[in-house]
This record gives structure tokens, sequence and C-alpha cells, in this order.
């Protein structure tokens, strides 16, 4: 048993020195819908294989529907592979990556001979699919990764034995300013679509002058064509209590726009008092908006506003992003690497005596 042990360590020894340990990103099935979490496995994906990394996005069937509708070629075309087809065995060198929304495929995966790690784009799912009085290292997971300090704290607060790591978020190169002015359209992006029928109901009930004025809801549109219309809009609305770190709003600056939002639940580490107009209460958003729209008709907007928000969306660039995930990762393949190690040393007849196959390492 152990020279068979011994072997398998070895091989994933070779493996993980080597790059060859594969990465595989659990993802969800968004049936062609645009989902922004999803774009981040992407996205993460394509930079790990830039790095030299072996990395994958896993899904559970077969008939998983193409994200090339919504997504860059070149990040939809990043390799995947399928659970359901079993075209793949999971070996001890690699790594699973599961969502906190995946936590139904917690007990399938506890069994797996590789380590796995939760990853948190927003801790409000995090009990969503686990049973009551269950927690991540009861599967035998004891890592997590997340997209920002705020997060990995809130994390940390709910999961005490998991150890919490995040990445570096970036805003992609296609949220840009408009070429041409801003037209009278205000952009909504809220997670729940009555919240947007109803500022947009309310706006014009509260500022009838205001009806030759278009609102454009953002959701379920592909990144190049939510781009598009943001940066062509004069003001952005955001409402999302349970964000876990607030895209939409950076995005909106990066285009220059202006935002109106409400302070989620757990504050971004990003928000300040300066760069954008934000309030605690739902209910006073459409007044904040009316008057800014005022604002904005009688060119009235603070130049202030605008340095402030090209100054808070400046770190958020990919070259961060990708140094921040290949740094990770190449501390993750070092970890496993001195792991392996060890548990090679372990197995050893004589103690502190490296067996003869190591020395061929």
């Amino acid at each position: 048993m152990n020279e068979q042990q011994i072997a398998n360590l070895t091989k994933a020894l070779d493996d993980i020195k080597q790059k060859n340990g594969r990465i595989f990103f659990l993802t969800m099935d968004t049936k062609g819908i645009a989902k922004a979490a999803i774009a981040y496995h992407y996205e993460m994906v394509k930079a790990l294989n830039d790095s030299g990394f072996k990395a994958f996005i896993m899904h559970e069937k077969d008939d998983y529907q193409s994200t090339e509708s919504w997504l860059r070629t070149d990040l939809a075309s990043v390799p995947h592979v399928s659970i359901e087809s079993k075209d793949v065995k999971v070996q001890v060198s690699d790594l699973v990556i599961i969502p906190e929304v995946f936590g139904h495929a917690l007990e399938q995966t506890k069994t797996m001979p590789c380590e796995k790690m939760i990853f948190c784009q927003s801790y409000d799912y995090i009990f969503e699919t686990l049973p009551p009085g269950m927690t991540w290292p009861v599967y035998n997971v004891h890592r997590a990764l997340t997209t920002s300090k705020k997060q990995a704290e809130m994390i940390q607060s709910l999961m005490p034995n998991v150890q919490v790591q995040h990445i570096d978020m970036f805003i992609p190169e296609y949220f840009k300013k408009h070429e041409k002015p801003q037209i009278p359209m205000i952009s909504v992006h809220t997670r729940d679509p009555r919240d947007t029928h109803k500022i947009i109901k309310s706006f014009y009930v509260k500022f009838p002058q205001y009806k030759w004025i278009t609102f454009r809801d953002l959701r379920n549109l592909s990144r190049e064509k939510f781009s598009e219309d943001l940066s062509q809009s004069c003001i952005a609305v955001w409402v999302d209590d349970v964000s876990g770190f607030g895209t939409f709003p950076l995005e909106a600056m990066k285009c220059g726009i202006p935002v109106i939002g409400k302070v989620p639940n757990l504050h971004p580490e990003w928000m300040t008092e300066k760069n954008g107009v934000w309030t605690y209460e739902y209910n006073k958003i459409v007044d904040l908006l009316g008057s800014f729209v005022n604002k904005w008709l009688e060119d009235e907007v603070p130049q202030e506003l605008y340095d402030e928000m090209a100054k808070t969306v400046e770190p958020y660039n990919q070259d961060k992003f990708t140094s921040s995930v290949e740094t990770l990762f190449e501390s993750i393949r070092n970890r496993k690497e001195l792991e392996i190690r060890t548990q090679l040393e372990k197995l050893t007849p004589v103690a502190g005596e490296v067996t003869p196959t190591l020395e061929k390492l």
C-alpha cells in the first residue's frame, strides 16, 4: 500500500513542479444569460493558462450552453471539461475550485483525491445550499478565495476554520468613456428586477417634467452591449443590498458615469463620500436621482466628482488582476508541493530518509 501511495505522490509532486497539476473551475450553466460572476471564472482561467498553468471551466452536464453569445471570443474559447461525460479523472495534483452557490456539490466532491477550494464572490450565497449547521470543513474544504479584503473578513467570521485569501478584481478595458456626448438616458442595475421597475415608475410620477428622459435596464445583456449602453448614459443607478464587492459602480465610473446608489450591507472598500451619491435609504434613491438629473441638465455636476471616480477605478486594472492571480496560484502550487513532500517523507521507512524515487525529482 505504501509503495502505491509513494508512487502516486511522487507523480503528483512531479506534476506540480512542472505546472501539470490541473485547476478546474466548477461553473454554473447560465443557459446563455450573461452573469458577471461567471465572466470572472473565465477571466481567471484565461489568466492562469496565459501564465503557464493548466486551467479549465468544469461544468456538470454535457449540454452546457455556450457563452459565446455574451462573452468575448477569447474567453468563451478557454478549455472546458464535463463531469457528466467523465472526460476527466481528477488526480492528487489537481485543484477543484467550487463556487459558494455549489454547496450541493460538496458532498459529491468530498472523496476526491485532490484539494478543493471555495471561490466566494457573494457571501450572501454561502448558506444557500448548505444544510443547517454544516460548514465547508465538514466536507474537507479548508481554504477559500474571494474578491475583496472586506468580504474575506466577512467569510472568515462565518467560517473561522477556513483560510480565506482574496484576488484583486478588475474592470475590463471595454468599459470606457463614449466617443460621443452622453445622452439623457439613465442606466439601472439592481439585484431584484422589481426595484428597477419601482425606481423608473416612481421617478416619472415624482418628476413628470422629465418624462422625456429614458431608462435602460442593463439586465441580461452581453458584456460588450452592457458596456456600450452604460457608456452612453448620463447617470447610473445601483441597488444591491447583498453585494460582495460591487463591480457595476466601478464599471460606470470607468465609463465616466456618475453613480447614485444604496450602500449595501457590506460597505465596499472602494466607496467614499466623494466618488458617488450614496444613501442608506432605498426610498431616497428617486429623490436623489431627480436632483442629480437637474444638475446634469444644468451642467452643474462638480468636476471633483469625476476626478474622484477616475481615482477610484484606476487601481482595478487587468495587469494588477493578472499579477494577483499568478501570485496567488503560484503560492498555492508551492504550498501543495511542500505538503506532498512532507507526506512522502512520512511514508519513508527511515525517518528523514529520502526515498530513491525522490532522488530523481
